[in-house]
């Protein structure tokens, strides 16, 4: 659980730092922005902007159920954070599971990404597709 929160952790410290010495320094019109900045990507890296993770076996069940597309994601992973970005409010729609968090789904990644830990994994009807296009996991979403 440590991993997951130790790049928006390191965003905010470097970012209080920085601030701390614009400020002291005088620049107190330069040290918001940075401030604003490094909460800004802390936020982004860390698991709030995903939705809630659930473990590989449960997300595997659900989408036998539903037919919705499960997403291997870590913390930090910028193509993560670009398909949460693109998918928008049908990001909530997936069941997602954080590899730092379940060492099932880490194997589960390893299994179909040639030994490595490669991100956003998307499985779809039983086929994994390691970093797929934003548009192509939308279209895989059911119907209503």
């Amino acid at each position: 659980m440590t991993r997951s929160w130790s790049t928006p952790t390191l965003f905010l410290l470097c970012g209080s730092v920085l601030t701390a010495a614009l400020w002291s320094g005088g620049g107190v019109g330069a040290a918001a922005p940075v401030l604003l900045l490094s909460v800004l990507f802390a936020g982004l890296h860390s698991p709030l902007f995903f939705p809630r993770s659930t473990g590989v076996a449960q997300a595997r069940r659900r989408s036998a159920a539903d037919g919705r597309p499960v997403v291997f994601w870590r913390p930090g992973c910028p193509y993560c954070l670009r398909l949460r970005a693109r998918l928008g409010r049908d990001a909530r729609l997936l069941h997602w599971v954080d590899i730092w968090r379940d060492p099932e789904g880490a194997a589960a990644v390893r299994a179909v990404a040639d030994g490595n830990e490669t991100v956003p994994t998307v499985v779809v009807a039983g086929r994994a597709h390691v970093n797929p296009d934003p548009a192509w996991v939308r279209a895989q979403l059911p119907r209503a």
